[in-house]
C-alpha cells in the first residue's frame, strides 16, 4: 500500500487503533473519530507514528461527521455500540447503530470526494435463522432474519440484529446515492488490543477460559438458542495445563454436528490470505490476557 498524493487523506470513522497505526506507518494522512474522550489514550499515543488528527462525535448526531469527512477519500466505518448487558437493545444498540452508519454515510454523500466506504459487518448479521440440520454454507449472499432473533430473544440478540439491520440500511443508502461500498464480515473478534480495556468481542471469545460467568452465560444461552454447536479449540497453551484455567468440556445437550459453516471463498478469491489460525490466535490473546492480569 503506497501513501497517497500531497493534499488527500483517509478518514477512519471511529478510529479503529489497528487501522489508525497502520494508516500511520505507511505515512497515510489520516482521521480518527471517537465516541467518548475516556477511551481515546491509545489513539493519542499513535500520532507519534504518523499524521494523524482526532475529532469527537456523536453516532446519533447527523451533523458530527461532516467536517471530518470532509475531503476525504476513504472512510472506515467499524464502529457500533455493543452492550451485552442491555436489558433495551433496542435503544442501547439498534437505533444508534442504524443512525450511525446513516449520518455517516450521509457526510459521506456531502463530501462529494470520498471514493469508496468499508463498512464493518459481522457474521452474526449472516448466520442466524430457524433453520434446521447441519452443513449449511452461508456466504455474504445470506442475511441473519430478525425476526426470528426479535421472537426468540436468545442472550445478546440485540447485537446481531443491530448489525444485520445496519449494514441493510447501509446498502439501501448506499445504491440510493452512488456510494461505493464494502462490507466486511469478520467472526468474533480476538487476539492483542491496543485499548485501554478488553474489547467485548475478545472478552466473549475467552469467557469460557476466564471463567467470567456472566458472558459465559450469554455465549452458552445464545449458542443453544440458535442450535450453534460449542467447540472448544484449545491452543497447545491450554492443552498443556487445562486444570490450570479450568476450561470447561461439557456443554449439555449442544448439537454434535455444525449446523453451518461460513464460506470465505469470495474473500480468498479477492486476494486475501489468513496470516493467523486458531492456535496462533488464542495463544496470543492469553498472552495479552495475562498482561492485563485477567489470567496467570
Amino acid at each position: 500500500m503506497s501513501g497517497p498524493a500531497h493534499g488527500e487523506k483517509d478518514c477512519l470513522c471511529c478510529g479503529w487503533h489497528w487501522i489508525c497505526r497502520i494508516f500511520a506507518h505507511q505515512a497515510f494522512a489520516s482521521e480518527g473519530i471517537f465516541y467518548d474522550q475516556k477511551k481515546i489514550s491509545h489513539l493519542i499515543s499513535l500520532q507519534e507514528l504518523g499524521e494523524l488528527k482526532i475529532f469527537g462525535a456523536d453516532l446519533t448526531d447527523e451533523g458530527s461527521f461532516d467536517v471530518p469527512i470532509a475531503g476525504s477519500d476513504i472512510v472506515f466505518h467499524v464502529a457500533t455500540p455493543v452492550n451485552f448487558a442491555s436489558e433495551d437493545p433496542e435503544n442501547d444498540m439498534i437505533k444508534p447503530a442504524i443512525q450511525g452508519v446513516v449520518n455517516v454515510l450521509k457526510a459521506c454523500a456531502k463530501s462529494k470526494t470520498v471514493k469508496r466506504v468499508v463498512l464493518t459487518s459481522s457474521t452474526s448479521a449472516v448466520t442466524i435463522n430457524g433453520q434446521n440440520g447441519t452443513g449449511l454454507v452461508m456466504d455474504e449472499k445470506n442475511w441473519t432474519d430478525v425476526e426470528f432473533l426479535s421472537s426468540a430473544k436468545p442472550p445478546t440478540w440485540g447485537h446481531p440484529a443491530s448489525k444485520t439491520l445496519a449494514e441493510k440500511h447501509a446498502w439501501k443508502f448506499a445504491q440510493e446515492n452512488n456510494i461505493d461500498l464494502i462490507t466486511v464480515i469478520p467472526p468474533l473478534i480476538a487476539g492483542p488490543s491496543l485499548t485501554p480495556d478488553i474489547p467485548s468481542s475478545t472478552g466473549l471469545a475467552m469467557c469460557l477460559i476466564t471463567g467470567n460467568e456472566f458472558l459465559a452465560k450469554r455465549f452458552e444461552g445464545f449458542a443453544n438458542a440458535v442450535r450453534i454447536p460449542v467447540f472448544l479449540n484449545l491452543p497447545s497453551s491450554f492443552t498443556k495445563d487445562t486444570l490450570r484455567y479450568k476450561v470447561p468440556t461439557d456443554f449439555g445437550d449442544f448439537p454434535s454436528k455444525a449446523k453451518l459453516v461460513i464460506s470465505s471463498e469470495k474473500l480468498i478469491s479477492e486476494g486475501f490470505s489468513f496470516k493467523f489460525g486458531i492456535e496462533e490466535i488464542y495463544d496470543q490473546t492469553l498472552e495479552y490476557f495475562k498482561s492485563k492480569g485477567v489470567l496467570n
